[in-house]
């Protein structure tokens, strides 16, 4: 089980926050190019972080702890899934927060799937998270 802890943590994270999606009704999901275009950037910034870090013998990650699955520059898949999951979860908690509180964030009849200023709270809330959260494993 220790090599699936990793990936154990953020299942956990998507699964705790996978009821807000259906009772909150934030619909992070079903702005899938908006979700995409709102982690993409966050994924390649910290994917490029990773490798250098890694690279540079700055960076290492527990072998019992993760896969052993490896992607581009030595970077474990549970790493990347991590630049995936943890703003996901970040970014149904800000929705969230929203919808119960019914806060306009301006974009709401907006039929363009680029990025407003909204998603640009949610790359920096992801950003945050994932420098946040970074730090514990």
């Amino acid at each position: 089980m220790s090599k699936f802890a990793y990936l154990s943590v953020l299942l956990g994270c998507l699964v705790g926050t996978a009821w807000l999606e259906i009772f909150l009704r934030t619909k992070v999901y079903r702005r899938t190019i908006r979700l995409i275009l709102t982690i993409l950037p966050v994924l390649v910034v910290f994917s490029l972080w990773d490798a250098y870090a890694i690279a540079q013998k700055h960076w290492t990650f527990d072998s019992r702890f993760v896969t052993g699955i490896t992607t581009v520059a030595n970077i474990p898949l549970d790493e990347i899934l991590f630049f995936i999951v943890i703003p996901i979860c970040a970014i149904l908690s800000f929705e969230a927060v929203r919808s119960a509180r019914n806060w306009e964030a301006g974009d709401e009849d907006s039929k363009w799937p680029i990025p407003s200023w909204h998603c640009l709270e949610c790359w920096l809330l992801s950003l945050w998270t994932c420098m946040s959260f970074g730090q514990r494993f």
